[in-house]
């Protein structure tokens, strides 16, 4: 019977290894990191910072120089996120450190009155302490006695003279631990402060340029043509992009979803495909996609699967994001205050491919735009209806 319990004792330890190697072991897919929010923050502030480095040593054009105040603006704002997290996490450790004093403070005051206790009454029995117990003893029995009695109090009053010692040094740490917070955090504030006030002066210079764009034709005029520009150099660089680059990976094509493609985000739709007059530049403008007016930071999600072909600033359009999605058919995704994937990366449809910006005049907004055989169509026609 013994045996028979020590076999199905190793029987199932031997199942138990098993299914854990299944489980953590080399068969089971690894689940990728996320970064943590302080690194995500980190690496966004790094690629605004070379955008921003990049856009200073082009030529100043209206829309160079409008991109350039929005990726200050973000920057600056950026900087007000990450100190306002550092701030908030100096102030839990900050909280935390204040009840480890008053806490080390109740236990000092706890222990104060029994160890002053002790020292009184060592003090009344004079320089020989607790020892004096074997001057009124006769016999040896009880002398034994009396000596470990003596021994034992007097170490018993050491400990808790060592104990209270220690309390009291570890509470002139955290004092001093307190200070050194409090002190971080005063620092943390004051930069928070100056961020806030960098960031408030991002929008000022922003707004001042699309106010002076407002007030003056002759620059309306300019930015219309620049933006005319860049429609034709995106043209241009569409139409430059290799061939078939998806075709061995998409294993849906996008023709057959004409009028059910979801949307690429939530919002109105500002400006329509096509030739359409511009109330701010006083002239038409051809749209080769639509503009849509959406919350600023929302996720764009790409409307059918393919293969990222482009990622990155492209003047005129901010952040700039093509599918490829083979048989010479593109997304674009533009005005994104963020990237969320990269050149090359496939992408599964409704993937987020960033995060929601702002167009050159300085509104919320999300530009899409298709193009099916390489021609741009009216995205309203191929896009699900809205309820």
């Amino acid at each position: 019977m013994a045996r028979r319990s020590f076999r199905l004792t190793l029987a199932s330890a031997w199942a138990v290894t098993v299914l854990t190697s299944l489980a953590f072991g080399q068969g089971s897919v690894p689940q990728p990191r996320r970064p943590d929010p302080a690194t995500r923050a980190a690496d966004r502030i790094r690629a605004l910072q070379r955008e921003s480095d990049e856009l200073a040593a082009r030529e100043r054009t209206l829309l160079v120089e409008l991109r350039k105040l929005e990726v200050d603006r973000q920057l600056q704002a950026e900087e007000v996120t990450k100190y306002e997290r550092e701030v908030a996490d100096v102030e839990k450790k900050l909280a935390a450190t204040a009840k480890r004093l008053n806490e080390l403070r109740q236990k000092a005051d706890e222990q104060r009155p029994d160890v002053e206790a002790r020292l009184v009454q060592l003090y009344k029995l004079g320089s020989a302490g607790y020892w004096r117990l074997l001057l009124d003893v006769d016999d040896l029995r009880s002398m034994g006695r009396a000596y470990r009695t003596a021994s034992a109090m007097t170490s018993l009053d050491k400990l808790r003279v060592l104990q209270h010692q220690q309390t009291l040094d570890a509470l002139a740490s955290e004092q001093t631990a307190l200070q050194t917070r409090s002190r971080e955090l005063g620092g943390l504030r004051d930069q928070a402060r100056k961020a806030r006030a960098a960031l408030d002066r991002a929008v000022a210079s922003r707004n001042a340029l699309v106010a002076s764009i407002d007030q003056r034709r002759d620059l309306n005029a300019q930015l219309a043509g620049e933006l005319e520009a860049a429609q034709q150099r995106l043209q241009s660089s569409v139409g430059q992009l290799p061939d078939a680059l998806a075709a061995a990976s998409i294993a849906l094509p996008i023709r057959p979803f004409h009028g059910a493609l979801p949307w690429p985000a939530s919002g109105t739709l500002t400006r329509r495909f096509g030739r359409q007059p511009s109330s701010r530049f006083g002239t038409a403008i051809v749209r080769n996609g639509i503009e849509m007016s959406a919350a600023e930071g929302q996720a764009v999600r790409v409307v059918h699967e393919g293969i990222v072909a482009f990622a990155g600033p492209f003047t005129g359009y901010g952040n700039l994001v093509i599918v490829d999605h083979g048989d010479r058919s593109y997304s674009l995704y533009g005005h994104l205050g963020s990237v969320e994937v990269a050149t090359g990366q496939r992408v599964d449809a409704q993937a987020p491919v960033g995060l929601s910006g702002r167009n050159p005049a300085g509104a919320p907004a999300v530009y899409f735009e298709l193009r099916i055989d390489g021609t741009a169509v009216d995205p309203l026609q191929w896009l699900k209806r809205p309820r």
